[in-house]
């Protein structure tokens, strides 16, 4: 009976502790309380903004500004305290923390090349907020790590304990953990472009951002089943199949930005060579260890 008893209170918490994703009305388990995640994202924030350099360009600034305020307006979460921020640097990348902090690259704007490209990735990386993100994957650490103590402890030898469990740590990996970012991608690739085109920017340019994003990378990327992102053709061919509704939604708003302002960089990036990497311990994707 007790066991019964547990056993009912475990679902009812399972259940209530589920949310409907916005946009993709997916659901989600998250255990952790929205005020924890915000909190944990300002201290991941603050750590990076001392470590990096902000850009001192007046005019990017204001556009990276103007665009993330554009986007959040028409977004689910138009009251979070969000923060847009424009770090100096030549890596290709940008970062969403929990509670609506942002940033982005310098050395991404060359290949935005106007606001609707920058509109795709700020997007992007809002709906990561937005979707609780974070918080999914911090809930799927704490299970994850459970259920590998509780198989440890379930096997008596040291040896055949130590390669279950290593073999169990690699099909967890490539099984679980990678796909369940990549499905994180692909959720904020939706969401991100039906904000974009609720925001008055023109959705067909997120199609011509990725095209430019994965010419740089120069096919260098790894294989989709070993990476946390998903395939340069899987994800144009997500977006095609979201597009005709970001279509729909951007021929419905009142005031239309179309590409907005052309990026006029008078230093332009270099790319990077490779694969961009998530910043270490603050991208959404790479927030939990």
């Amino acid at each position: 009976m007790r066991k019964y008893f547990l056993f009912i209170i475990l679902t009812v918490f399972i259940i209530t502790a589920c949310a409907t994703t916005p946009v993709s009305n997916r659901s989600a388990l998250i255990l952790i309380p929205m005020s924890q995640e915000i909190s944990l994202g300002k201290q991941s924030y603050d750590q990076i903004l001392k470590e990096e350099k902000e850009s001192e360009d007046a005019q990017l600034n204001q556009i990276v500004s103007r665009v993330g305020q554009r986007i959040v307006a028409v977004s689910d979460m138009p009251k979070l305290e969000w923060e847009f921020k424009l770090i100096e640097s030549e890596k290709q990348n940008a970062f969403a923390l929990p509670g609506g902090k942002v940033a982005i690259y310098t050395g991404l704007l060359a290949v935005s090349k106007n606001e609707a490209g920058l509109a795709t990735i700020m997007s992007h990386e809002i709906a990561h907020v937005i979707a609780r993100h974070g918080a999914q994957r911090m809930t799927q650490q704490m299970l994850l790590q459970g259920a590998m103590i509780g198989a440890g402890f379930s096997m008596k030898n040291n040896t055949q304990r130590n390669i279950i469990l290593s073999a169990l740590g690699v099909g967890v990996l490539y099984g679980f953990t990678l796909p369940f970012s990549r499905s994180h991608e692909s959720e904020a690739d939706q969401i991100g472009l039906l904000y974009m085109a609720r925001a008055g920017y023109d959705p067909n340019e997120a199609l011509q951002f990725w095209q430019r994003f994965s010419q740089v990378k120069g096919g260098k990327a790894p294989p989709e089943w070993a990476s946390t992102h998903p395939a340069d053709a899987t994800r144009m061919q997500g977006l095609r199949n979201y597009l005709a509704r970001a279509k729909y939604d951007y021929q419905n708003v009142k005031i239309k930005y179309g590409l907005g302002q052309i990026f006029n960089l008078t230093q332009p990036a270099e790319p990077s060579p490779g694969k961009p990497q998530p910043v270490p311990g603050v991208s959404v994707e790479a927030l939990t260890p």
